[in-house]
C-alpha cells in the first residue's frame, strides 16, 4: 500500500464509505510476506516511496516470476533490476504483461506512472555507458520524474557537454555515468546549481581496475554538489536522483 492508498482508505472511513472494522482488516495485513526463500516487505513503499525492487542476480527465474507476481498484486509497477537473458526468456512466458528493456536489463509489471516528480537528466561519457545509464533513467522514470538522456558527451570531446548546458539547468537532479578515469561527474557539477549523482562504471582499460579508479575520481571531486554511487549502481543512481527531483516538485 502506498501513501495514496493509505490516505483514500482513510477518507472513505471518514465519509461512511468504509466500516472501520473494514479499514483495520485491511492495515491489519502482514507487513512481511514470507514466500519461503523470500521475505517481501510489504509496507516499503508507505514508508520509503517506492515498492521493494527485486535484484534478479543470485536468483533462479523462477523466483523472480514468482516475487514479480506478489508485489504486482499489492502495487500498481513492480521492478526487477539485473535480469539475464535466460531469466527473461521464462518472464516473458510467464508474465504475459511484462515489459523488459534488454539495455538496461530491468524488467517491470504494470504502467510507468504519470510524471509528477521533477526533472531528472542522465548523462554518459561515453555509449559504452548506456546499459548503466539507461538502468538509471528508468528507474528515475518509474518514481515519477521526467527523464531524459544525453549520451556520449564525455571530456574528450569538452564541447558536446557544454552544448547541453541549457538541457542540464532545466533539471532539480543529474545522474552523470562514467568509466574510465570518471572525470565527467566534476565537468557537470561545476554548470549546475543542483545535486549530482555519479555512477562510476566498469568501463575501461586495466588501471581502470574494472570502476575503482573513476570512481575514487568520482570520490575526491572538487565539485561540492556531486555524490557518488557504488560502480556499475545505475538503479541506485537513479532512484537518489528521483527522490531528491520529488522532493523538489513538491516544494
Amino acid at each position: 500500500m502506498d501513501r495514496a492508498k493509505l490516505e483514500s482508505l482513510l477518507t472513505d472511513v471518514r465519509e461512511g464509505r468504509v466500516s472501520i472494522d473494514q479499514a483495520a482488516g485491511t492495515l491489519q495485513a502482514a507487513p512481511v510476506l514470507d514466500l519461503g526463500f523470500a521475505n517481501i516487505d510489504q509496507q516499503r513503499h508507505l514508508r520509503c516511496g517506492f515498492p521493494e525492487v527485486i535484484y534478479s542476480e543470485g536468483k533462479t527465474a523462477e523466483q523472480v516470476v514468482h516475487i514479480m507476481r506478489k508485489v504486482a498484486e499489492r502495487e500498481t509497477i513492480c521492478l526487477a533490476t539485473r535480469v539475464s537473458p535466460a531469466q527473461a526468456t521464462v518472464l516473458e512466458r510467464e508474465l504475459p504483461d511484462v515489459q523488459i528493456d534488454p539495455v538496461s536489463r530491468i524488467a517491470w509489471l504494470g504502467e510507468m506512472p504519470e510524471v509528477t516528480g521533477g526533472i531528472v537528466r542522465v548523462v554518459t561519457a561515453g555509449t559504452s555507458d548506456l546499459p548503466v545509464a539507461r538502468e538509471a533513467e528508468l528507474t528515475a522514470r518509474a518514481l515519477g520524474c521526467e527523464v531524459s538522456l544525453l549520451a556520449d558527451v564525455g571530456v574528450a570531446g569538452l564541447h558536446r557537454i557544454l552544448a547541453r548546458i541549457p538541457d542540464l539547468a532545466q533539471a532539480d537532479a543529474v545522474v552523470v555515468v562514467a568509466g574510465m578515469e570518471g572525470a565527467l561527474p566534476s565537468v557537470v557539477g561545476g554548470l549546475v546549481d543542483c545535486p549530482v549523482v555519479a555512477v562510476p562504471t566498469s568501463v575501461g582499460y586495466g588501471a581502470n581496475f574494472q570502476g575503482v579508479s573513476a570512481l575514487l575520481c568520482m570520490l575526491t571531486s572538487c565539485a561540492a554538489n556531486v555524490t557518488v554511487v557504488n560502480i556499475d549502481a545505475g538503479f541506485c543512481g537513479g532512484f537518489v536522483a528521483g527522490l531528491i527531483a520529488r522532493r523538489a516538485r513538491k516544494r
